[in-house]
Protein backbone atom coordinates (compact mmCIF):
# COMPACT_ATOMS: atom_id res chain seq x y z
CA UNK A 1 0.00 0.00 0.00
CA UNK A 2 1.48 3.36 -1.00
CA UNK A 3 1.29 6.69 0.83
CA UNK A 4 -1.43 7.69 -1.66
CA UNK A 5 -3.42 4.50 -1.13
CA UNK A 6 -3.22 4.89 2.66
CA UNK A 7 -4.72 8.38 2.37
CA UNK A 8 -7.56 6.96 0.24
CA UNK A 9 -8.25 4.24 2.82
CA UNK A 10 -8.46 6.80 5.64
CA UNK A 11 -10.82 8.93 3.59
CA UNK A 12 -13.12 5.97 2.89
CA UNK A 13 -13.14 5.10 6.59
CA UNK A 14 -14.06 8.68 7.54
CA UNK A 15 -10.84 9.33 9.49
CA UNK A 16 -9.46 12.04 7.20
CA UNK A 17 -10.45 15.67 7.70
CA UNK A 18 -10.34 17.66 4.45
CA UNK A 19 -9.83 21.43 4.56
CA UNK A 20 -10.76 23.26 1.34
CA UNK A 21 -10.14 26.80 2.56
CA UNK A 22 -6.77 28.25 1.40
CA UNK A 23 -4.14 27.77 4.13
CA UNK A 24 -0.65 29.26 4.36
CA UNK A 25 2.40 27.03 4.69
CA UNK A 26 3.82 29.63 7.09
CA UNK A 27 2.54 28.95 10.65
CA UNK A 28 -1.10 28.40 9.63
CA UNK A 29 -0.96 24.77 8.44
CA UNK A 30 1.18 23.69 11.40
CA UNK A 31 -1.18 25.47 13.79
CA UNK A 32 -4.15 23.53 12.42
CA UNK A 33 -2.28 20.21 12.62
CA UNK A 34 -1.25 20.92 16.22
CA UNK A 35 -4.77 21.92 17.24
CA UNK A 36 -6.22 18.69 15.79
CA UNK A 37 -3.69 16.50 17.60
CA UNK A 38 -4.03 12.96 16.27
CA UNK A 39 -6.61 13.66 13.53
CA UNK A 40 -5.29 13.13 9.97
CA UNK A 41 -5.69 16.33 7.94
CA UNK A 42 -5.69 16.96 4.17
CA UNK A 43 -5.07 20.55 3.02
CA UNK A 44 -6.59 20.87 -0.45
CA UNK A 45 -5.28 24.39 -1.09
CA UNK A 46 -1.97 25.85 0.07
CA UNK A 47 -1.67 29.57 -0.64
CA UNK A 48 2.00 29.51 -1.67
CA UNK A 49 2.07 26.24 -3.60
CA UNK A 50 0.33 24.29 -6.35
CA UNK A 51 0.68 21.10 -4.29
CA UNK A 52 -1.56 19.70 -1.57
CA UNK A 53 -0.47 18.71 1.95
CA UNK A 54 -1.43 15.93 4.33
CA UNK A 55 -0.35 15.55 7.96
CA UNK A 56 -0.99 13.67 11.22
CA UNK A 57 -1.11 10.37 9.30
CA UNK A 58 0.54 7.99 11.78
CA UNK A 59 0.26 9.57 15.21
CA UNK A 60 0.05 6.30 17.15
CA UNK A 61 1.23 2.72 17.20
CA UNK A 62 -2.34 1.72 16.39
CA UNK A 63 -2.27 3.86 13.22
CA UNK A 64 0.83 2.04 11.98
CA UNK A 65 -0.74 -1.30 12.89
CA UNK A 66 -3.91 -0.44 10.97
CA UNK A 67 -1.78 0.27 7.89
CA UNK A 68 -0.39 -3.27 8.02
CA UNK A 69 -3.77 -4.75 8.99
CA UNK A 70 -2.51 -6.12 12.30
CA UNK A 71 -2.92 -5.46 16.04
CA UNK A 72 -0.60 -3.00 17.80
CA UNK A 73 1.04 -5.76 19.86
CA UNK A 74 1.97 -7.55 16.62
CA UNK A 75 4.09 -4.65 15.33
CA UNK A 76 7.28 -5.38 17.27
CA UNK A 77 7.46 -9.05 16.16
CA UNK A 78 6.78 -7.92 12.57
CA UNK A 79 9.62 -5.38 12.72
CA UNK A 80 12.00 -7.97 14.19
CA UNK A 81 11.12 -10.49 11.47
CA UNK A 82 11.73 -7.88 8.75
CA UNK A 83 15.07 -6.90 10.29
CA UNK A 84 16.21 -10.54 10.56
CA UNK A 85 14.89 -11.57 7.13
CA UNK A 86 15.29 -8.66 4.67
CA UNK A 87 14.28 -9.29 1.05
CA UNK A 88 15.25 -7.61 -2.20
CA UNK A 89 12.54 -5.35 -3.70
CA UNK A 90 11.41 -5.58 -7.29
CA UNK A 91 13.07 -3.07 -9.63
CA UNK A 92 11.08 -1.17 -12.25
CA UNK A 93 12.00 1.31 -14.99
CA UNK A 94 8.76 3.31 -14.86
CA UNK A 95 7.63 4.83 -11.59
CA UNK A 96 4.88 7.16 -10.33
CA UNK A 97 7.47 9.30 -8.52
CA UNK A 98 8.98 10.24 -11.90
CA UNK A 99 5.74 11.05 -13.72
CA UNK A 100 6.43 14.80 -13.67
CA UNK A 101 9.57 16.91 -13.46
CA UNK A 102 10.32 20.54 -12.66
CA UNK A 103 12.24 22.28 -15.42
CA UNK A 104 14.38 23.98 -12.78
CA UNK A 105 14.52 22.81 -9.15
CA UNK A 106 12.70 25.46 -7.13
CA UNK A 107 12.03 24.67 -3.48
CA UNK A 108 9.83 27.77 -3.18
CA UNK A 109 7.21 25.96 -5.27
CA UNK A 110 6.94 23.19 -2.70
CA UNK A 111 4.69 23.47 0.40
CA UNK A 112 7.61 23.19 2.82
CA UNK A 113 6.14 24.28 6.15
CA UNK A 114 7.37 26.99 8.46
CA UNK A 115 6.18 25.38 11.69
CA UNK A 116 6.79 27.78 14.60
CA UNK A 117 7.74 31.42 14.97
CA UNK A 118 11.29 30.80 16.26
CA UNK A 119 12.24 28.24 13.58
CA UNK A 120 15.33 28.89 11.50
CA UNK A 121 13.37 28.52 8.27
CA UNK A 122 11.03 26.31 6.26
CA UNK A 123 11.62 22.65 7.17
CA UNK A 124 11.23 19.31 5.43
CA UNK A 125 10.44 17.08 8.41
CA UNK A 126 9.38 13.82 6.70
CA UNK A 127 12.24 13.58 4.21
CA UNK A 128 13.73 10.10 3.76
CA UNK A 129 17.37 10.42 2.70
CA UNK A 130 19.01 7.76 0.56
CA UNK A 131 22.80 7.75 0.05
CA UNK A 132 25.58 5.31 -0.73
CA UNK A 133 27.60 4.62 2.42
CA UNK A 134 30.78 3.83 0.49
CA UNK A 135 33.39 1.10 1.11
CA UNK A 136 31.04 -1.56 -0.27
CA UNK A 137 28.48 -1.01 2.49
CA UNK A 138 25.63 -0.27 0.08
CA UNK A 139 22.82 2.20 0.48
CA UNK A 140 21.64 3.89 3.66
CA UNK A 141 18.12 5.17 4.26
CA UNK A 142 17.37 7.52 7.12
CA UNK A 143 15.19 10.49 8.08
CA UNK A 144 16.91 13.86 8.42
CA UNK A 145 15.30 17.24 8.89
CA UNK A 146 16.19 19.82 6.22
CA UNK A 147 16.10 23.59 6.66
CA UNK A 148 15.65 25.51 3.41
CA UNK A 149 18.42 28.08 2.89
CA UNK A 150 17.83 28.94 -0.78
CA UNK A 151 15.79 28.07 -3.88
CA UNK A 152 17.73 24.80 -4.28
CA UNK A 153 19.65 24.39 -1.01
CA UNK A 154 19.09 22.91 2.43
CA UNK A 155 21.08 22.65 5.62
CA UNK A 156 20.52 19.11 6.94
CA UNK A 157 20.77 17.91 10.54
CA UNK A 158 23.20 14.98 10.72
CA UNK A 159 23.65 13.30 14.12
CA UNK A 160 27.27 12.45 14.94
CA UNK A 161 28.47 8.84 14.67
CA UNK A 162 25.36 7.64 12.81
CA UNK A 163 25.40 6.14 9.30
CA UNK A 164 25.07 9.43 7.41
CA UNK A 165 27.81 11.07 9.48
CA UNK A 166 30.12 8.09 9.03
CA UNK A 167 29.52 8.10 5.27
CA UNK A 168 30.27 11.82 5.00
CA UNK A 169 33.49 11.38 6.98
CA UNK A 170 34.61 8.56 4.67
CA UNK A 171 33.87 10.57 1.52
CA UNK A 172 36.67 12.64 0.00
CA UNK A 173 34.28 14.78 -2.03
CA UNK A 174 30.58 15.64 -2.32
CA UNK A 175 28.23 12.65 -2.42
CA UNK A 176 25.01 11.85 -4.27
CA UNK A 177 21.84 11.99 -2.20
CA UNK A 178 18.11 11.68 -2.77
CA UNK A 179 15.32 12.90 -0.48
CA UNK A 180 11.96 11.17 -0.85
CA UNK A 181 8.85 12.82 0.59
CA UNK A 182 5.48 11.11 0.81
CA UNK A 183 6.73 7.58 1.44
CA UNK A 184 4.63 4.67 2.63
CA UNK A 185 4.54 3.99 6.39
CA UNK A 186 6.57 0.82 5.71
CA UNK A 187 9.41 2.87 4.18
CA UNK A 188 9.20 5.50 6.93
CA UNK A 189 9.36 2.82 9.62
CA UNK A 190 12.27 0.97 8.02
CA UNK A 191 14.21 4.22 7.62
CA UNK A 192 13.91 4.87 11.37
CA UNK A 193 15.05 1.42 12.57
CA UNK A 194 18.44 0.84 14.21
CA UNK A 195 20.18 -1.74 12.01
CA UNK A 196 23.69 -2.95 11.24
CA UNK A 197 25.71 -0.63 9.00
CA UNK A 198 25.83 -3.18 6.16
CA UNK A 199 22.05 -3.62 6.05
CA UNK A 200 19.89 -1.94 3.41
CA UNK A 201 16.77 -0.47 5.01
CA UNK A 202 14.85 -0.70 1.72
CA UNK A 203 15.18 -4.49 1.93
CA UNK A 204 13.73 -4.35 5.45
CA UNK A 205 10.89 -2.17 4.15
CA UNK A 206 10.24 -4.78 1.45
CA UNK A 207 9.91 -7.46 4.13
CA UNK A 208 7.45 -5.28 6.01
CA UNK A 209 5.48 -4.85 2.79
CA UNK A 210 6.42 -5.50 -0.87
CA UNK A 211 7.58 -2.38 -2.72
CA UNK A 212 9.18 -1.45 -6.03
CA UNK A 213 12.36 0.52 -6.57
CA UNK A 214 13.45 2.70 -9.46
CA UNK A 215 16.82 4.23 -10.31
CA UNK A 216 17.12 7.94 -9.58
CA UNK A 217 17.40 10.24 -12.60
CA UNK A 218 20.81 11.77 -11.82
CA UNK A 219 22.69 9.03 -9.93
CA UNK A 220 22.83 5.28 -9.30
CA UNK A 221 20.75 5.30 -6.12
CA UNK A 222 17.63 3.13 -5.95
CA UNK A 223 14.53 4.82 -4.52
CA UNK A 224 10.90 3.90 -3.66
CA UNK A 225 8.97 4.02 -6.93
CA UNK A 226 5.67 5.15 -5.40
CA UNK A 227 6.76 8.06 -3.19
CA UNK A 228 5.24 11.46 -3.94
CA UNK A 229 8.31 13.72 -4.37
CA UNK A 230 11.96 13.04 -5.18
CA UNK A 231 14.63 15.68 -4.56
CA UNK A 232 17.94 14.62 -6.13
CA UNK A 233 21.27 16.33 -5.59
CA UNK A 234 24.56 16.28 -3.72
CA UNK A 235 25.67 16.74 -0.12
CA UNK A 236 28.52 19.24 -0.26
CA UNK A 237 31.58 19.65 1.91
CA UNK A 238 30.21 23.12 2.70
CA UNK A 239 28.46 23.76 6.03
CA UNK A 240 25.74 26.22 7.03
CA UNK A 241 23.77 27.14 10.16
CA UNK A 242 20.88 24.74 10.88
CA UNK A 243 18.17 25.64 13.38
CA UNK A 244 16.60 26.54 15.68
CA UNK A 245 14.08 23.71 15.34
CA UNK A 246 11.80 21.82 17.71
CA UNK A 247 13.01 18.46 18.96
CA UNK A 248 11.16 15.45 20.40
CA UNK A 249 10.83 17.19 23.75
CA UNK A 250 8.86 20.13 22.22
CA UNK A 251 11.79 22.39 23.15
CA UNK A 252 14.10 24.14 20.69
CA UNK A 253 17.29 22.44 19.57
CA UNK A 254 20.44 24.55 19.26
CA UNK A 255 21.89 26.06 16.06
CA UNK A 256 24.76 24.04 14.56
CA UNK A 257 26.94 24.14 11.45
CA UNK A 258 25.59 21.29 9.33
CA UNK A 259 26.18 19.88 5.81
CA UNK A 260 24.56 21.56 2.81
CA UNK A 261 22.37 19.55 0.41
CA UNK A 262 22.14 21.10 -3.05
CA UNK A 263 19.11 20.01 -5.10
CA UNK A 264 19.72 19.43 -8.83
CA UNK A 265 16.44 17.80 -9.90
CA UNK A 266 12.89 17.49 -8.55
CA UNK A 267 10.46 14.86 -9.84
CA UNK A 268 7.03 14.01 -8.49
CA UNK A 269 3.81 12.13 -9.02
CA UNK A 270 1.01 13.78 -10.96
CA UNK A 271 -1.13 15.63 -8.43
CA UNK A 272 1.58 15.01 -5.83
CA UNK A 273 0.76 15.29 -2.11
CA UNK A 274 3.35 16.67 0.32
CA UNK A 275 3.72 15.01 3.73
CA UNK A 276 3.89 17.27 6.77
CA UNK A 277 5.20 15.87 10.05
CA UNK A 278 4.87 18.13 13.10
CA UNK A 279 8.13 18.33 15.09
CA UNK A 280 7.82 17.29 18.73
CA UNK A 281 4.27 16.02 18.29
CA UNK A 282 2.81 12.52 18.18
CA UNK A 283 3.84 11.44 14.67
CA UNK A 284 7.42 12.58 15.25
CA UNK A 285 7.51 10.77 18.58
CA UNK A 286 6.08 7.52 17.26
CA UNK A 287 8.60 7.44 14.40
CA UNK A 288 11.46 8.02 16.84
CA UNK A 289 10.38 5.76 19.69
CA UNK A 290 8.68 2.78 18.07
CA UNK A 291 11.75 1.72 16.03
CA UNK A 292 13.67 1.30 19.32
CA UNK A 293 11.14 -1.25 20.58
CA UNK A 294 12.46 -4.26 18.59
CA UNK A 295 15.97 -3.86 20.03
CA UNK A 296 14.59 -3.71 23.59
CA UNK A 297 12.34 -6.71 22.89
CA UNK A 298 15.27 -8.78 21.60
CA UNK A 299 17.60 -7.86 24.48
CA UNK A 300 15.01 -8.80 27.12
CA UNK A 301 14.43 -12.18 25.48
CA UNK A 302 18.17 -12.75 25.17
CA UNK A 303 18.41 -12.21 28.94
CA UNK A 304 16.18 -15.26 29.44
CA UNK A 305 13.00 -13.30 30.20
CA UNK A 306 9.87 -13.86 28.09
CA UNK A 307 9.10 -10.43 26.60
CA UNK A 308 5.56 -9.94 25.31
CA UNK A 309 5.51 -6.31 24.18
CA UNK A 310 7.36 -2.99 24.46
CA UNK A 311 6.24 0.64 24.35
CA UNK A 312 8.66 3.56 24.12
CA UNK A 313 5.77 5.76 25.12
CA UNK A 314 4.86 9.37 24.22
CA UNK A 315 4.72 10.35 27.91
CA UNK A 316 8.50 10.00 27.97
CA UNK A 317 8.82 11.93 24.69
CA UNK A 318 9.01 8.51 22.96
CA UNK A 319 12.68 8.40 23.84
CA UNK A 320 13.39 8.63 27.57
CA UNK A 321 10.82 6.16 28.94
CA UNK A 322 9.98 2.56 28.11
CA UNK A 323 7.35 0.09 29.31
CA UNK A 324 8.13 -3.62 28.95
CA UNK A 325 5.51 -6.33 29.35
CA UNK A 326 6.83 -9.74 30.40
CA UNK A 327 5.49 -13.20 31.21
CA UNK A 328 7.11 -13.45 34.63
CA UNK A 329 8.29 -16.97 35.44
CA UNK A 330 11.08 -16.38 37.95
CA UNK A 331 11.32 -13.92 40.81
CA UNK A 332 14.32 -12.10 39.33
CA UNK A 333 12.78 -11.66 35.86
CA UNK A 334 11.80 -8.05 36.56
CA UNK A 335 15.34 -7.00 37.52
CA UNK A 336 16.87 -8.91 34.60
CA UNK A 337 14.43 -7.23 32.21
CA UNK A 338 15.42 -3.80 33.52
CA UNK A 339 19.12 -4.37 32.79
CA UNK A 340 18.38 -5.81 29.35
CA UNK A 341 16.02 -2.98 28.40
CA UNK A 342 18.67 -0.36 29.11
CA UNK A 343 21.04 -2.32 26.87
CA UNK A 344 18.42 -2.30 24.13
CA UNK A 345 17.98 1.48 24.18
CA UNK A 346 20.89 3.32 25.75
CA UNK A 347 19.23 6.74 25.67
CA UNK A 348 16.41 5.53 27.91
CA UNK A 349 16.26 7.11 31.36
CA UNK A 350 13.41 5.22 33.08
CA UNK A 351 12.00 1.78 32.31
CA UNK A 352 8.90 0.15 33.81
CA UNK A 353 8.51 -3.64 33.80
CA UNK A 354 4.91 -4.90 34.02
CA UNK A 355 3.07 -8.22 34.08
CA UNK A 356 1.17 -9.75 31.16
CA UNK A 357 -2.18 -8.57 32.56
CA UNK A 358 -1.16 -4.91 32.17
CA UNK A 359 -2.20 -2.84 29.15
CA UNK A 360 1.01 -0.95 28.32
CA UNK A 361 -0.86 1.46 26.04
CA UNK A 362 -2.96 2.64 29.02
CA UNK A 363 -1.05 4.91 31.47
CA UNK A 364 -3.73 4.30 34.13
CA UNK A 365 -3.16 0.56 33.91
CA UNK A 366 0.60 1.02 34.30
CA UNK A 367 0.05 3.30 37.28
CA UNK A 368 -2.29 0.68 38.78
CA UNK A 369 0.60 -1.80 38.58
CA UNK A 370 2.83 0.64 40.43
CA UNK A 371 0.20 1.19 43.11
CA UNK A 372 -0.55 -2.51 43.59
CA UNK A 373 2.75 -4.30 43.00
CA UNK A 374 5.60 -1.91 43.71
CA UNK A 375 7.67 -1.16 46.83
CA UNK A 376 10.27 1.58 46.43
CA UNK A 377 12.77 -0.01 48.85
CA UNK A 378 12.71 -3.35 46.96
CA UNK A 379 11.74 -2.80 43.36
CA UNK A 380 13.93 0.05 42.07
CA UNK A 381 17.16 -0.53 40.19
CA UNK A 382 19.31 2.62 40.24
CA UNK A 383 22.13 3.20 37.76
CA UNK A 384 24.14 6.31 38.63
CA UNK A 385 26.60 8.21 36.42
CA UNK A 386 25.28 6.71 33.18
CA UNK A 387 25.55 8.08 29.67
CA UNK A 388 22.09 9.43 28.91
CA UNK A 389 20.44 11.45 26.17
CA UNK A 390 21.28 14.96 25.04
CA UNK A 391 17.50 15.47 24.75
CA UNK A 392 17.18 15.31 28.56
CA UNK A 393 17.57 18.87 29.92
CA UNK A 394 18.02 17.52 33.47
CA UNK A 395 21.11 15.51 32.49
CA UNK A 396 24.59 16.86 33.12
CA UNK A 397 25.33 19.63 30.58
CA UNK A 398 28.00 18.66 28.07
CA UNK A 399 28.31 14.98 29.02
CA UNK A 400 24.58 14.08 29.21
CA UNK A 401 25.48 11.99 32.27
CA UNK A 402 22.39 10.98 34.24
CA UNK A 403 20.94 8.61 36.82
CA UNK A 404 18.80 5.90 35.29
CA UNK A 405 16.11 4.01 37.16
CA UNK A 406 14.22 0.82 36.47
CA UNK A 407 10.89 0.13 38.18
CA UNK A 408 9.84 -3.47 38.65
CA UNK A 409 6.04 -3.24 38.70
CA UNK A 410 5.50 -7.00 38.56
CA UNK A 411 3.93 -9.10 41.28
CA UNK A 412 5.25 -12.44 42.54
CA UNK A 413 5.87 -15.06 39.88
CA UNK A 414 3.07 -17.14 41.38
CA UNK A 415 0.11 -14.82 41.96
CA UNK A 416 -2.76 -17.33 42.03
CA UNK A 417 -4.83 -17.02 45.17
CA UNK A 418 -3.19 -13.75 46.20
CA UNK A 419 -4.27 -10.12 46.07
CA UNK A 420 -1.77 -9.54 43.24
CA UNK A 421 -4.03 -11.29 40.75
CA UNK A 422 -6.25 -8.95 38.74
CA UNK A 423 -9.89 -10.01 38.37
CA UNK A 424 -11.15 -10.64 34.85
CA UNK A 425 -14.62 -9.68 33.63
CA UNK A 426 -16.47 -11.70 31.00
CA UNK A 427 -15.62 -10.84 27.39
CA UNK A 428 -18.59 -9.83 25.21
CA UNK A 429 -19.06 -8.49 21.71
CA UNK A 430 -20.82 -5.14 22.16
CA UNK A 431 -22.07 -5.20 18.56
CA UNK A 432 -24.45 -7.95 19.64
CA UNK A 433 -26.13 -5.57 22.08
CA UNK A 434 -26.00 -2.11 20.50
Amino acid sequence: MSFRHFIDVMEREGRLLKINKPVSKRLEASGILAALGDRPVFFERIKESEFRVVGNLCTSKEAFASYFGIKAEELVPRMIKAMEHPTKPEVTTTAPCQEAEMKEPDLDRLPILYHCSKDGGNYVSAGVFIINKGEGLGQNMDIHRCMQIGRNRFSIRVVAHRDMDNALKRATKEIDAVVCVGCSPAVLLASALSVAENQNELEIANSLEPLKLVKAKTCDLMIPADCEFVLEGKILKERHDEGPFIDLTETYDIVRKEPVFEVHKITHRKGAIWQALLPGKLEHRVLMGMPREPTIFKKVNEAGVKCLDVSVNPGGCSWLHGIVKIDKRHEDDGKKAIDAAFEGHKSMKHVFIVDKDTDISNPLDVEWSMAMRFQANKNIVMKEKQKGSSLDPSAEPGTAETTKAGFDLTGPAKKAGTKFEKAEFPKVNLKDYM
